[in-house]
């Protein structure tokens, strides 16, 4: 089959990728890369092509332009640019950082608007619109307008503070000093007052405010020596040198102050690695590249002072540049709420388009005949009907609940602090406490199902430490004392004998310092010495003790135990290197440095002795130095057995060796390594070439094996997040042989594993490509593909790639322009039709094979991604999430691993020693990997389960409140009046029922923290979204649905027929309403008491003192008093007084509360006997301390204290409950349905007793004393707005067409001898 090709683009597949290298930088450009192969053309062509490009390239790359010391070059018009309408403002940014969102004149407007974006705060406002209009409002305004005020003032309270927070972490860094020259001197000037083209003096230990070209230093050559952790994650010294010119001249400060220097370079871009720039100075040209130009957020090291001209500023650095975007991330909970709140929105129109459809055909039917109903208004039944709609909209508005988003955001900073809080999350050592710094993603902790891990700093310690080693074919650092006896307890070595040691080397074999002290064997001195003298390590000096700057953490351990041992590194300058041999001071004469690099993996060096014998000392990896051995090397195959050990033991090892030079061989030699050293083209093969001819026949010493030493509890970690089905992805820029060295310690990999590698993945995803492309026919499309897996089923597999295979993968290696067919524009429109189609072909085929890597790496228990850059840890983050749908979180210490941060769900800081950088742009940070988890398997299932119970009970009381609307309005002609007093209404949602569900929402356990850790099987639960989805929430509305039902027939049943203390019915409205009220709010905190599973005395506090704050609030709200001073809003005066003293009332209300609860009671029951969740498993498996268990997972106490120990319980007292309940409620049941099917005669005339009394009291409307009258005031009287719903109720409005008054007065009479008489 013949593949297709795009005619203008073409991927890169004639050269196989370097697993050493890391890839292309993120930013290339497609004329960087066409640069990169040369192509055969005619010369004309070359040198118009070389000089069109010359001129396009310094058109388009060095368009930024800096004059040093001079502000007002930057400020012309033509470096202004148009930021809106007519204000203007300088391209060139200050160093001014801001990350705040608000000052104090923006706060207001701006988070006012953020807020009404939500859909439900915009709802209530147009609700708050709707209720001051007085055609359709049937509640009053402050209903909606002191929750909606709740809402919006303590969301604003939370956003005031965090905005606070970021405005004084950006005063500190912009309020930091360095000096800068300043009318013709150096003066102290903040961070914030720097602008390009400023002349800067930096001293040792010093940030670097700005991106900056190095001008001079303190140092021999200008060199400058600085830490880049904050940039890579290195803690180990690059160096950078200035310009010979500039080193030369710009050394003192008034030759700096008139420093007058033009830059032309490359706009501000992302690439740390390059930079493309030309100093103009003194009528000359200088080439700037990145070894110049020292980047914001290193640290000067080593270097007493440098100076330096500010060239990218703030937000232009590389280090802002390179952190990529900020997103906004937001739960899945979140979203699967909105769209529930959406839902509720849809059931909330359809129930009231629904009621106000009967309302326009009750008043059709019945409200236009009844000439009492009148109103004053002539409106048409469908316009009343349009007016009940948004009466409806007002009345129900409650389904859709205001203060679900803040008490959300209320239970998430609890959950935060709780987090900081957290002792066992503490690290002692560096006084770090975890923090959460986002408090809006705390239940996504409990859904994760990838982590994707950065492996120095994050994995490990990044601190190397000399473990073991093999000299002359033999192996020390077992535990031994000096007699070769090994002991599995013994102490560790004493180097108080060697005055340079730093005593922080932990060592176990005596026999070693035996063997050095003693000198029998020379080859053991020889090693250390080697260790010693052949490396690129710095030394200072401070109070008096050697402190070691290296190029890598090895190095650094390497020279380090050379010291330990009696080779101590003192002093180095650029032709010598002094070192102490146990004790003894001497000085080599360096020659020649023949410097590592990732090709030749090795270093050596050239030194003459003393004695003036000249001898090379190499070390390096054992594959390119077991080449290069003297075949005459006794030891090698120890040495080799030796390196097996040590990589079985997952030890980093280098061989050591040396070789003795001949004077005349090495003069002969050095010429041509000058040569090369100072060839114009193609100098690093050169050197390379000259190297080679030295690095030969060289006589092995023996191996190093240095431990990578992982952070403490990372096996035991990473073993319990995979029994929670978390998948863990190491993405570093590591070599690969590192990368799978630390994947076997941290026991991501082990011997049982089969290791699968790029070119394996390569060859599997082609042959997938072509099935794919083989089955994708005519009949493709009907016939549902079926996922067929890469692996045969079982065994352990495991994914390591490098980043240039990942680019090979996933078709992202850079385009280069064919320079055939380049045109601006296509010649036909046939030509630009195949051209898109071939594009589409291209981006198809790329989707697919990305989709197929992404399947294949989810099929492998580990994938390690190893040489990989910033912008490929976040393209492998965002593959998952878009093909797996999966929930992701990234975690890492450096700025390399910022941007994969910022792209995964949850991005977590470790607070290390490679600096804040990633900290700084993390959800979450702490010290140690091994807290992760606890930060997810605690922290993460506690917050998920306890959102997704508040989420559940949230709809549930809302549901239960709203909806009891809904089934009055059966009985008051569709009317829009409201079942509740309005003040209840109002505090339903803000006192009676918030604070036990806020408390469950911050404090409830299904099992503790430790049983959380012994059983990482209950995370799945968060992983499977079983807790909170569609399903959970149709149940919820369900349970509302039924539970607003039972709260508003069974009162209405027992309503029907009943006489009072007082000989009066107590079934007037208010005392109807007041019923109801009570019944619910017993229901709803009793309810969330029977979901509640971790008892304290604030829960019970919490449920019975919302209960008693309800009825002491309601009496308070219906006394004289009140309504003396407010009349119109306070009507029901009384009400609860005379209403709670009847005790059938109160009966009512426990029938109620009983009918709600008992289904719920039942069905816990049995699905935590026959269907135990995992977590009541857990829970039921440890019995606590103190308390026997037995089988049905209750738990019998001693006998001594059985009614204290029994009765604190809350549960009990709602199971005594409960269960008077039972015994009452089939008497009740058999009563009321007695009553109701086989009536006596005075049931009879008691159902009609409303009807008949009505008509005799309006018979008798003329007189005024009447007869049963009851001594309580009633309310009614008070009740200027109300009236319908109690004639609607009883039935006698019910009339086909409006009657005179004397066939109403005689059809009464007839109806009354007519039911006497049956």
């Amino acid at each position: 089959m013949s593949t297709e090709r795009d005619s203008e683009t073409t991927f890169e597949e004639d050269s196989q990728p370097n697993d050493e290298v890391v890839p292309y930088s993120d930013d290339e450009t497609e004329d960087e890369l066409e640069d990169q192969g040369p192509e055969v053309e005619p010369t004309q062509n070359r040198v118009n092509r070389e000089v069109e490009e010359r001129r396009e390239t310094l058109k388009k790359d060095c368009s930024w332009q800096v004059k040093a010391n001079d502000r007002s070059f930057h400020e012309q018009p033509h470096f202004m640019n148009t930021k809106f309408f007519c204000i203007k403002e300088s391209k060139y940014a200050s160093n001014a950082i801001k990350t705040y969102k608000y000052n104090a004149f923006t706060f207001l407007p701006m988070n006012l608007f953020e807020q009404f974006k939500r859909a439900a705060n915009f709802y209530f406002l147009v609700l708050l619109i709707l209720q001051a209009i007085p055609q359709i409002t049937t509640l009053a305004w402050y209903t909606t307008l002191v929750p909606l005020l709740l809402v919006l003032g303590i969301t604003a309270i939370k956003d005031l503070v965090d905005d606070v927070a970021r405005h004084k972490m950006d005063n500190e860094v912009n309020n930091r000093t360095c000096e800068v020259i300043k009318d013709g001197r150096f003066k102290v000037t903040k961070w914030k007052e720097i602008q390009v083209g400023d002349v800067i003096r930096l001293r040792k230990n010093d940030f670097i405010p700005a991106d900056i070209l190095l001008l001079s230093s303190s140092e021999p050559n200008s060199l400058c020596y600085v830490e880049t952790a904050e940039l890579d994650g290195e803690t180990n010294l690059k160096f950078k040198m200035a310009l010979e010119t500039t080193h030369q001249y710009l050394q003192k400060e008034n030759s700096l102050a008139t420093f007058d220097g033009f830059i032309e370079c490359e706009e501000p871009n992302n690439r740390l690695d390059k930079f493309t720039g030309t100093l103009f100075w003194r009528n000359t040209s200088f080439s700037l590249d990145a070894d110049k130009i020292l980047l914001r957020g290193c640290v000067i090291r080593n270097t007493d002072f440098c100076h330096g001209l500010v060239i990218f500023a703030g937000a232009d650095t590389k280090i802002m540049k390179n952190s990529g975007k900020t997103r906004f991330k937001r739960t899945k909970i979140d979203y699967l709420m909105n769209y529930m709140v959406y839902t509720i929105f849809v059931l909330l129109s359809l129930i009231s388009a629904g009621l106000a459809i009967g309302h326009a055909y009750w008043e059709a039917q019945v409200g236009n005949y009844s000439w009492y109903l009148y109103d004053g208004e002539d409106f048409s039944p469908s316009y009343r009907g349009f007016l009940n709609f948004w009466g409806y909209i007002i009345v129900l508005n409650t389904m859709v609940p205001i203060s679900l988003y803040v008490s959300v955001e209320v239970i998430r900073l609890g959950q935060s602090y709780f987090i900081n809080w957290d002792l066992q999350m503490y690290y002692f050592e560096k006084d770090t406490p975890a923090k959460a710094r986002t408090t809006t993603l705390n239940e996504q902790l409990g859904q994760i199902h990838y982590i994707f891990s950065d492996k120095t700093g994050t994995l490990t310690q990044n601190i190397m430490t000399f473990k073991k080693c093999c000299i002359n074919g033999k192996i020390y650092g077992d535990h031994r004392d000096a007699s070769q006896h090994n002991h599995s307890k013994i102490e560790q070595v004493d180097f108080s004998w060697n005055t340079y040691a730093d005593g922080k080397l932990a060592f176990y074999d005596h026999y070693l310092i035996e063997q050095i002290q003693s000198g029998k064997e020379p080859e053991v001195r020889q090693f250390f010495f080697l260790l010693a003298i052949c490396h690129t390590v710095m030394v200072d000096r401070i109070d008096g003790q050697l402190n070691y700057q290296a190029a890598s953490p090895d190095e650094g351990a390497l020279v380090s135990a050379a010291r330990d041992f009696g080779f101590a590194f003192l002093a180095r300058t650029q032709n010598t290197i002094t070192i102490s041999e146990m004790g003894t001071e001497r000085t080599y004469t360096v020659l020649a440095i023949l410097d590592f690099n990732s090709d030749r993996k090795r270093m050596s060096i050239i030194v003459r002795t003393p004695e003036g014998n000249i001898r090379l000392y190499c070390k390096g990896a054992d594959t390119v130095i077991y080449e290069r051995l003297h075949r005459m090397n006794p030891t090698k195959q120890e040495t080799q057995d030796a390196l097996d050990v040590f990589a079985n033991e997952t030890l980093r090892t280098l061989c050591l060796c040396y070789k003795e030079i001949e004077e005349n061989e090495f003069e002969e030699w050095n010429k041509k390594f000058m040569a090369a050293s100072v060839a114009s083209t193609n100098r690093d093969e050169a050197l390379d070439k000259v190297y080679e001819e030295i690095e030969k026949d060289l006589i092995l010493l023996g191996a190093t094996a240095i431990e990578d030493k992982l952070q403490d509890g990372v096996p035991e970690t990473i073993s319990k997040l995979a029994k929670a089905d978390i998948k863990i992805w190491v993405l570093t820029g590591d070599k690969k042989e590192t990368a799978e060295n630390i994947g076997f310690a941290c026991e991501l990999l082990t011997e049982e594993t089969t290791i699968c590698y790029g070119e394996d993945i390569n060859a599997l995803l082609n042959t997938r490509i072509e099935n794919q492309r083989n089955k994708g026919g005519v009949y493709a499309k009907f016939v549902p593909q079926v996922q067929e897996p890469f692996f045969p089923p079982g065994g352990n597999r495991a994914l390591i790639i490098t980043g240039s295979w990942l680019n090979e993968i996933l078709l992202e290696k850079k385009t280069k322009t064919s320079k055939i067919l380049k045109l601006k524009f296509p010649r036909t429109e046939e030509e630009r039709r195949m051209r898109t189609q071939s594009k589409r072909r291209l981006e198809a085929k790329k989707e697919q094979r990305q989709k197929n890597f992404v399947d294949l790496a989810c099929e492998c228990s580990a994938v390690i991604c190893c040489r990989v850059t910033p912008k490929q840890k976040a393209m492998v983050v965002d593959l998952v999430k878009r093909y797996k749908k999966a929930i992701t979180l990234a975690i890492g210490d450096g700025a390399n691993d910022v941007n994969m941060i910022k792209t995964a769900h949850i991005g977590v800081g470790i607070s290390g020693q490679e600096g804040m950088q990633a900290v700084m742009s993390s959800d979450y940070s702490f010290a140690q990997f091994r807290y992760l988890q606890r930060l997810l398997l605690v922290h993460g299932r506690w917050s998920y389960i306890r959102m997704c119970k508040f989420l559940r009970y949230f709809f549930y009381k809302n549901f239960a409140f709203t909806l009891v609307h809904f089934w009055y309005s059966f009985f008051n002609g569709y009317s829009a009046q409201t079942a509740y007093e309005d003040w209840f209404i109002t505090l339903y949602n803000v006192l009676y029922s918030s604070l036990p569900v806020l408390l469950m929402g911050l404090l409830d356990q299904d099992v503790s923290d430790k049983l959380s850790l012994r059983f990482p099987g209950l995370y799945v639960v968060g992983q499977r979204d079983l807790l909170f989805n569609y399903k959970r929430f149709f149940v919820s509305l369900l349970h509302g649905v039924l539970t607003s039902m039972i709260l508003f027939f069974i009162p209405l049943g027992a309503y029907l027929q009943t006489v009072g203390q007082d000989g009066e019915a107590p079934s007037d409205y208010q005392s109807f309403a007041v019923t109801i009220a009570s019944a619910l709010v017993i229901t709803v905190n009793f309810q969330i008491g029977l979901d509640t599973s971790y008892w304290t005395f604030v829960n019970a506090f919490s449920i019975f003192g919302s209960i008693a704050l309800y009825f002491g609030i309601m009496f308070d709200l219906h006394s004289a008093g009140i309504h003396v001073l407010f009349p119109s809003a306070f009507k029901f005066t009384g009400t609860a007084s005379n209403a709670l003293r009847q005790p059938y009332i109160w009966l009512t209300i426990i029938l109620t509360v009983a009918v709600c609860l008992l289904p719920v009671v039942a069905i816990r029951f049995l699905s935590m006997t026959i269907w135990p969740s995992e977590s009541d498993k857990g829970d039921q498996s440890v019995p606590a301390l103190g308390v026997a268990q037995v089988p049905g997972g209750m738990r019998l106490y001693g006998a001594q204290g059985t009614a204290s120990n029994a009765l604190r319980q809350p549960y009990i007292w709602l199971t005594i409950i409960l269960t008077v309940a039972v015994c009452l409620l089939p008497v009740v049941a058999i009563r009321f349905l007695s009553m109701t099917i086989w009536p006596s005669e005075s049931d009879k005339i008691q159902k009609h007793r409303k009807r008949l009394k009505a008509e005799e009291q309006w018979k008798r409307r003329p007189y005024v004393f009447r007869r049963g009258m009851s001594s309580r005031r009633s309310a009614y009287a008070f009740s200027h707005q109300r009236g319908y719903a109690d004639l609607i109720s009883t039935g006698r409005s019910i009339r086909k067409k409006r009657s005179p008054l004397d066939a109403i007065i005689a059809d009464g009479t007839a109806e009354y001898r007519r039911t006497v008489e049956s």
